[in-house]
């Protein structure tokens, strides 16, 4: 990416003048498979992190073993190994990760960062330049597709999940693979949430808007490729209604897709007098499937269109049911990392 590290040092030049030391943090485990496509993006970063700082829960399929060979090559990287960053310790071993991270951290600037996806070589520089420059103490980048190797169910599950199709469209979406703030509001919110696994960083946003208003960057988005299958993508979206039901959050989500359930039934117990209804949903479920983004499928080929239809119908199910689940259970959540089961990305 020479010409994309050229751009990145030219805009880099023109920010000198209020840019203040970033420190970076991610926490993971058992990352093996990715940890040195998002470590070697985040050091590549132009102008470059004062560290990047990434916390190991204590990974046993080498991640640890690489991160200790690579922070002894690159003196910004710091590696921790702390092993009650992992569910055998923590309810919440992403947040007690990033919390981890973050106390160690020289600089009054944070950026996260996340295992599974890779980051351009300005992300850093577009993220945090409101923040160095006194405008905000908290700024989102949001996250796009990965095009290279993403499967058609990564396309058609992408904007239930918040992630963008093209990494120039705007978002306003939460989500900590992108999320920069201020060491002293991590410090007023209490840092992130070390009680649930999934969903931390909702619960993150929403005590910082409730502190200070977000400065949503466009061009400084996550590049995330889970490769999903249909079964993966509905695993997730039912953890993270779940997550959402356990900790009573996001009422207004759970009517709406409720509401698209019992409509859907009424249209089939209908069709024994009319076809009417049946048009209607198919027409409110098309504008769920497609308004967002539906322009761009025909670039992923022609199967990304009945994928993306065929998932939407399937998301007020999974999403109803689960988030009422969540409210009546307490039944503690895991990720693979944890369990070992692969193709199940968090």
């Amino acid at each position: 990416m020479p010409l994309a590290a050229a751009a990145a040092g030219l805009k880099a030049a023109r920010y000198t003048a209020f840019m203040q030391p970033v420190s970076v943090v991610v926490t993971e485990l058992n990352e093996v498979e990715d940890i040195g496509r998002v470590v070697s993006s985040l050091l590549a970063q132009v102008p470059p992190a004062s560290e990047v700082i990434v916390v190991d829960g204590g990974s046993t399929d080498g991640t640890w073993e690489w991160l200790e060979a690579a922070a002894g090559q690159d003196s910004r990287l710091v590696a921790i190994r702390d092993e009650t960053c992992s569910l055998k310790f923590s309810a919440g071993p992403v947040s007690r990760g990033r919390n981890v991270a973050i106390n160690a951290a020289r600089s009054q600037i944070i950026a996260c960062a996340d295992a599974g996806c890779t980051y351009a070589p300005d992300w850093l520089l577009n993220l945090t330049a409101p923040l160095a420059a006194g405008e905000t103490e908290y700024a989102l980048g949001g996250s796009c597709l990965d095009v290279n190797g993403c499967t058609v169910w990564d396309v058609a599950s992408a904007p239930f999940f918040s992630v963008r199709l093209s990494p120039t469209e705007y978002t306003k979406s939460c989500t900590a693979r992108s999320m920069a703030f201020t060491k002293a509001l991590w410090e007023r919110i209490g840092g992130f949430p070390e009680q649930v696994l999934v969903g931390e960083d909702t619960l993150f946003d929403l005590e910082a808007r409730r502190l200070t208003k977000p400065a949503f960057i466009a061009n400084a988005k996550a590049h995330y490729c889970p490769k999903n299958t249909f079964r993966s993508a509905s695993h997730q979206m039912a953890r993270y209604a779940l997550s959402d039901g356990q900790a009573g959050v996001r009422w207004s989500r759970l009517m709406r897709n409720a509401a698209r359930c019992v409509l859907e039934l009424l249209a089939l117990v209908s069709l024994r007098w009319t076809f009417v209804p049946i048009l209607a949903i198919l027409a409110i479920e098309s504008w769920y499937a497609f308004h967002r983004d539906g322009w761009q499928l025909m670039r992923f080929g022609a199967g990304a269109v009945p994928a993306r239809f065929a998932f939407s119908v399937a998301v007020p199910w999974v999403v109803a049911v689960n988030q009422i689940r969540g409210c009546f259970t307490k039944e503690p959540l895991t990720n693979r990392q944890n369990t070992g089961t692969k193709g199940l990305r968090d």
